[in-house]
């Protein structure tokens, strides 16, 4: 059975340049979305942790579901996350706490409402998962963007997006059309933080 890699055969949407900003027009897909407000700490009961708590077990379950029932396998793709604020200063700031989020998973187009609800209701006698019940499947069409890939640190992204915001979208008449956007290729716990990597995305329309 082959194994379908997303992040292959999307290489478009997980692959861009590190050198230099990229436009995409992005399709709608599916996703695993969980809400949450607050800092990405490593606090084991924060809402940030507790929101990956569900969302992991919930992949993977759809993932051996989809192997074993509909006889299609793929990787899990992998964690991503919108970003935003009530006030965007607080991303200057640091106020962690006043950070708002939207952690998700891709899906493939052939996971459906069912399959979704069905893991779910397996889940839900757990007591360890206190977000489950903010969990959805959402299709998310972000469309037209500027992308970029940052290696490095979490906390180095800085003077990229800066570059994004104040030089490159001005310079190409376009404004922010949606959230913040990133999607985490790396492992933090086992890769070295100089050489993260993560796909940082802005949706744009004209000025």
């Amino acid at each position: 059975m082959e194994k379908i890699d997303f992040k292959k055969t999307m290489k478009v949407c997980f692959a861009p340049s590190a050198q230099a900003f990229s436009r995409i027009d992005v399709p709608p897909l599916n996703f695993l979305m969980i809400d949450g407000k607050g800092s990405p700490g490593e606090d084991p009961g924060g809402e940030y942790a507790q929101a990956l708590a569900v969302l992991y077990p919930m992949a993977f379950k759809l993932k051996f579901l989809s192997k074993k029932e509909l006889g299609r396998d793929y990787v899990v793709p992998p964690l991503q996350a919108l970003w935003w604020a009530d006030d965007m200063n607080v991303f200057i700031t640091g106020d962690k706490d006043q950070w708002l989020w939207t952690v998700m998973i891709m899906l493939p187009d052939w996971i459906t409402a069912e399959h979704f609800e069905r893991i779910r209701t397996g889940l839900a006698g757990q007591d360890d998962l206190p977000a489950l019940d903010k969990l959805r499947l959402e299709t998310y069409h972000e469309g037209d963007a500027v992308q970029i890939m940052h290696i490095g640190p979490y906390s180095e992204e800085g003077p990229v997006l800066k570059k994004l915001h104040q030089e490159y979208l001005p310079q190409n008449g376009l404004v922010e059309n949606g959230k913040h956007h990133e999607i985490y290729l790396g492992d933090p716990r086992k890769t070295a933080p100089e050489k993260l990597k993560t796909v940082l995305r802005q949706p744009v329309r004209a000025a």
